[in-house]
């Protein structure tokens, strides 16, 4: 048993045989900042004060060879050789999670062949606290629970969960066969630092995937609401036609918004109307450069990654980079 000390929160942690830092901390509790557990995202980068630790891969935009050199660690990656002590960089979550509560369903809404939209009225929702960009924990009845962005605004009643269809998997084909109006399901969060930094002032870079534009829809929708001015810039990226969705709402947001561009890119299906290629392409095709700009990105982690090269090459900070990769739990 190795001993992890976090001087941030005066906390001591044991981390077991074969557990990451990251899983060790959110075991017993600790809000330790992380998003996608795999890597890719840089959420949980740390700095070591001292022991050692063995990281597991990862991509080097998350972690560079130089930050390694520099004693700098994703939690997420590194199980500990030693005692070791350390603390996470920049913000801490928003929010603590709050504790698991009920939550009734109020819409089923089709959205593409694969995706749905859930409405979620929570028991509790005063206690239900989240920002922009992050996700929650779904529980159905007879499945496992599984992690969803939330697609609405913070400030909404209801919270809003666009849902894709995993092929054999246990929790979404529950919802897509079974899940009506009026059942009751539970909701554990909120979690996930890939959420909107409201500070920042400057250009919004918005890319989404799939079903990653529930969280990419929060951000942009809690951006305007919140009176910036600066450009937004959404791309949604998809194989063909029938994977589009909300296309209509984004170019109604456009319309009413000068400082809003609208980009929905087919790579599999070339239609007119439609950009073509992948949406890293694109990207790469519309900006030369892009340095001082926030970028947030959710989607398939192929995606994810290719998107956050374009975005480097064109002096985006990996600081300014908020991704979050939508990898398909076993099972479903």
């Amino acid at each position: 048993m190795k001993y992890v000390t976090l001087p941030q929160i005066e906390r001591r942690v044991a981390v077991a045989e074969g557990q990451t830092i990251l899983e060790a901390a959110l075991g017993v509790g600790v809000p330790y900042p992380h998003s996608c557990t795999a890597g890719r995202c840089a959420a949980c980068k740390s700095r070591l004060h001292s022991g050692s630790v063995t990281l597991k891969p990862h991509t080097r935009f998350a972690l560079s060879e130089e930050e390694k050199a520099q004693g700098l660690i994703l939690a997420c990656r590194a199980a500990p050789d030693s005692d070791v002590s350390l603390s996470w960089l920049g913000e801490a979550p928003a929010d603590a999670a709050g504790p698991p509560q009920g939550a009734s369903v109020v819409a089923v809404e089709q959205m593409t062949h694969d995706i749905r939209r859930l409405a979620l009225k929570l028991d509790e929702r005063t206690r239900f606290r989240f920002t922009a960009g992050q996700y929650l924990k779904l529980t159905v009845e007879g499945a496992p629970s599984r992690p969803y962005s939330m697609a609405s605004r913070p400030d909404e009643e209801l919270v809003e969960l666009h849902v894709r269809a995993v092929p054999g998997g246990r929790t979404s084909s529950r919802i897509m066969s079974s899940l009506r109006e009026g059942d009751r399901v539970s909701v554990e969060g909120a979690f996930g630092s890939a959420f909107l930094r409201d500070a920042h002032a400057g250009a919004i870079i918005a890319v989404a995937g799939g079903s990653g534009l529930a969280p990419i829809k929060s951000i942009v929708e809690t951006a305007l609401a919140s009176g910036a001015d600066s450009p937004i810039t959404v791309y949604f990226g998809a194989r063909a036609q029938r994977d589009l969705y909300l296309v209509e709402h984004f170019r109604d947001l456009a319309a009413r918004h000068p400082q809003v561009a609208y980009h929905a890119a087919l790579s599999s299906e070339i239609a007119e109307g439609w950009r073509s290629g992948f949406v890293s392409d694109v990207i790469a095709r519309d900006h030369a450069a892009l340095a001082g700009a926030k970028a947030y990105i959710a989607g398939p982690p192929a995606m994810v990654d290719a998107v956050q090269l374009v975005l480097a090459e064109r002096g985006v900070l990996a600081r300014d980079i908020h991704a979050d990769s939508f990898f398909t739990p076993e099972g479903g």
